[in-house]
């Protein structure tokens, strides 16, 4: 055979085999060990050291009992994995072969049949390294091992001259809350946590695509941008949903630009404004009819712009969304585990929905943690949640020195590719409260720093949040979708600018020991945090028990399962103030999750009374990542807190907030639709809670109440009351149109819970379907709280005299137990 023609069959055989392949390596059969032992124990991936620990009985599960303290020796040692895998011929054949390591947990080393391949040093990078001369037909060893990021952590520590907080891990490019924080254990982690995969491919390959979208004139202008590897230079073929275009590309990175046409393509709406419109696209690229390499995407039409204006209080902070001003109704996220790699897709799409079913349209990923798991992303896209991205850096001060910033680039380069064409990505922000850590914390004088040094942290502060990661953004993403925001907050909440611009955390309520009613004088322009702590279900305190659970306030246990070392304490504090303090457990419980309930509903209230001066108020925090007495609304175990049903009820659409203030007594009814409600009437009865009437009082005339609007009633407190004793009465308020259609409706009582002149309500439940009940009451039944093996689409509610109310449940459950507020005034 002349070398033409073996020229000619090997090109037909190479194209034959163009198409770009994949396969995960985490199938493959893994070890691992401490690396100052010589047993291999078998090991999952993707994984955690602890988790593979766990699998081989080498220690207890953290999360039940004090087993926390019992595997904190894992972080100081360093752990080694390894497995063999199988390359074939064929694969061999290949042009191009990579490994792609996805998420290493943190400081590795990779060998490749012997040879060190790549050194790691950061979790959340994606590592891509080209290995084809290295790999032989048959069997390939791959090792990985891992050392001590606690110790790494030390030693660059010492690098720097002056003491750091929160050192090591303000060091090492890691999830920041393995190290402990006030709602979660110390567990260090190292492993693999991410899937490894084998690449093959030839000629060229898609590296990058993005998406721009220009809004002109109620048309949508797309445009991709794509990126392409090409091993030769030649004519190609790119193919965006039937689309074609040809491309002539030079060898090495080619950067594309399409256009693409939008007809009948609809907006993309966040959760209350319509539907989260997504569209597939498969962008594919093929040479000589034939297929090299293909990569699928979602898109939404929307715009977002962050508004800053200056007024005459101060400036404004508020989204504004396909044109118009949102107000953002939700919270902030944690790691769903302290172990990432446990999160299943049921468990991400099970705590987004539980966010859209409590009427939210906004999440902020919270700078500690991950960035999260494509899963988390993609269930925001498709249930209309917008997310506040943060980079993870959180509470500390960082280095900026050439090789860390090096790090971080190329950090925040992987994750800004992986995460851009998301549409629920509203806002790209630095860091978790490090402005306020530098500047409100103290640090400086605790540690003793000279001018110098002081002077030093605020230069790699600025360098690195304010010049470094916005340029590099600049670099990497279209103009639509680079909204970035230094730091959260901006300023911190003890200074009074706090409030009058940018986004705010206040926790005067909680760490400053501030009463609820102080919610109603600090509001901020957008309140991206606050919060208050309250006990998880029944459920999940017997988990934190391998036994049998001793449920006691006092069992060392649950003491371990808040990390908040006042915890207890300031609960117990604000107890006192508002609810009856309980003995009983189950009782403490119970009013734990109100009290948490009614600060949140006293702080959104009055945030949404305050717009269009406040636009945002997400509460810290949704859930959590073990079982812990925490901030959350929905605890470890899936099961929604008190604080979750007063959400949903706290951001409807459509709501009545009531303000008591020198004597007047002000009806706030609000409308976050962009649809105005014309001749709309507020009446309200004064009742007795044993359901007599002492009177009805209203508005004379209809009102209209304009899109994103609201309507304020103000009345005498004296001329609705009178005499009345106010803890024995209530109101029921409706908002209505001339045509009796109920606009919205709730009601409002006079004292604190512990003041109420409760009676005991007879409470009878009636079974409609296996799946429906009705309860009822004679007489006011405050704060109902349902017990029972299933999840109720209703809870922790108030049922007024003589009503009925239908719930649902997701399963059927024969045993339903339950309380209410007039339970726990009989100790």
């Amino acid at each position: 055979m002349n070398k033409s023609i073996l020229f000619a069959f090997l090109f037909i055989q190479s194209m034959m085999n163009a198409q770009l392949t994949e396969r995960s390596l985490s199938s493959e059969k893994w070890q691992f060990r401490n690396t100052q032992e010589q047993k291999w124990l078998p090991a999952k991936i993707p994984g955690t050291v602890h988790l593979d620990l766990m699998d081989n009985k080498v220690i207890p599960d953290p999360f039940k009992d004090e087993n926390e303290k019992k595997v904190q020796w894992i972080e100081n040692e360093d752990w080694e994995y390894q497995t063999r895998f199988n390359v074939s011929s064929k694969e061999l054949q290949n042009d191009h072969v990579d490994l792609i390591f996805n998420g290493l947990d943190t400081f590795s080393e990779i060998y490749l049949n012997g040879k060190l391949l790549k050194k790691t040093d950061n979790m959340f990078r994606k590592w891509e390294i080209p290995v084809k001369e290295l790999l032989k037909e048959g069997n390939n060893d791959l090792k990985i091992k891992f050392t001590s990021a606690v110790k790494e952590g030390k030693e660059r520590a010492k690098k720097v001259p002056f003491t750091m907080p929160e050192s090591p891990r303000s060091f090492v490019r890691k999830a920041q809350y393995q190290f402990g924080w006030d709602w979660g254990p110390r567990l260090v982690t190292a492993g693999i946590w991410k899937d490894i995969q084998l690449k093959c491919w030839n000629f060229a390959e898609i590296q990058n695509i993005k998406y721009d979208q220009n809004f002109s004139g109620n048309i949508f202008n797309l445009k991709f941008e794509i990126e392409i590897n090409a091993e030769n230079a030649g004519d190609y073929v790119l193919n965006i949903n039937k689309q074609i275009q040809k491309v002539s590309l030079k060898k090495g990175i080619n950067k594309i630009s399409v256009p693409y046409k939008t007809d009948g393509m609809k907006l993309w709406q966040p959760n209350g404004w319509g539907d989260a419109n997504l569209y597939d696209f498969k962008i594919a690229l093929s040479k000589n009819n034939l297929s090299l390499h293909q990569k699928n995407i979602k898109i939404g039409l929307r715009t977002v712009e962050l508004v800053q204006e200056k007024d005459a209080a101060g400036k404004s902070f508020y989204f504004k969304v396909n044109g118009k001003p949102l107000y953002a109704k939700g919270t902030n996220w944690i790691p769903g585990d302290s172990f990432s790699p446990r999160m299943t897709k049921e468990k991400y799409r099970k705590l987004i929905k539980g966010a859209k079913d409590a009427n939210m349209n906004m999440i902020r990923v919270w700078g500690g943690g991950i960035y999260e798991d494509d899963e988390f992303y993609k269930a925001c896209d498709e249930n209309g949640i917008l997310v506040w991205q943060d980079f993870m850096f959180a509470g500390s001060f960082y280095p900026a020195d050439e090789d860390f910033l090096n790090n971080v680039k190329e950090e925040v380069k992987d994750q800004v590719s992986r995460l851009q064409n998301h549409p629920s990505i509203a806002l790209w922000c630095g860091n978790n409260e490090i402005d306020e850590a530098i500047v409100n914390w103290g640090y400086q004088k605790q540690f003793k720093y000279s001018k110098e040094d002081s002077l030093q942290v605020w230069k790699d502060y600025k360098k690195l949040f304010h010049e470094f990661i916005p340029n590099i953004l600049k670099e990497s993403l279209t103009p639509d979708k680079n909204i970035y925001w230094p730091s959260s907050p901006s300023i911190g909440w003890g200074h009074k600018e706090s409030l009058t611009e940018g986004d705010s955390h206040y926790w005067g309520v909680w760490w400053g020991e501030q009463p609820f009613e102080m919610y109603n004088e600090k509001v901020g322009r957008f309140m991206s945090e606050y919060g208050f702590q309250g006990m998880p279900s029944i459920d999940a305190v017997k988990s934190m028990f391998s036994g049998t659970p001793d449920l006691s306030l006092q069992n060392p246990v649950i003491k371990a399962h808040e990390k908040n070392t006042r915890g207890w304490e300031i609960i117990s504090k604000y107890m006192e103030r508002d609810y009856k303090l309980p003995s009983d457990f189950i009782k403490y419980n119970y009013v734990s999750q109100l009290l948490q309930a009614r600060g949140m509903k006293i702080a959104v209230e009055a945030h949404r009374r305050s717009k269009p001066y406040n636009m945002g108020t997400l509460y810290w925090q949704l859930n959590d990542c073990w079982p812990v007495v925490s901030w959350s609304s929905i605890d470890y175990s899936g099961n929604w807190k008190a604080l979750h049903y007063e959400m949903k009820r706290s951001f409807e659409s459509h709501m009545i907030s009531t303000e008591e203030k020198d004597e007047i007594l002000t009806f706030y009814v609000i409308n976050d639709d962009w649809k105005k409600f014309e001749d709309l009437s507020l009446d309200f009865d004064i009742m007795k809670f044993n359901g007599e009437k002492l009177g009805s009082a209203g508005t004379a005339d209809y009102e209209t109440l304009e899109p994103n609007g609201i309507l304020k009633f103000p009345f005498s407190l004296e001329e609705i009351i009178g005499n009345s004793d106010k803890n024995e009465i209530f109101l029921a308020i409706t908002a209505k149109d001339k045509n009796e259609k109920i606009f919205a409706k709730t009601h409002y009582f006079f004292s604190k819970p512990k003041d109420l002149k409760l009676t005991k309500p007879t409470i009878k439940i009636k079974k409609i379907s296996s799946t429906e009940i009705e309860i009822s009451t004679d007489v006011l039944a405050k704060d109902i709280y349902l017990m029972g093996d299933t999840h109720f689409s209703d809870n922790f509610f108030d049922l007024l005299p003589n009503t009925s109310k239908k719930i649902k449940l997701s399963k059927p459950v024969e045993n339903i137990k339950v309380m209410s507020l007039w339970d726990t005034f009989q100790n």
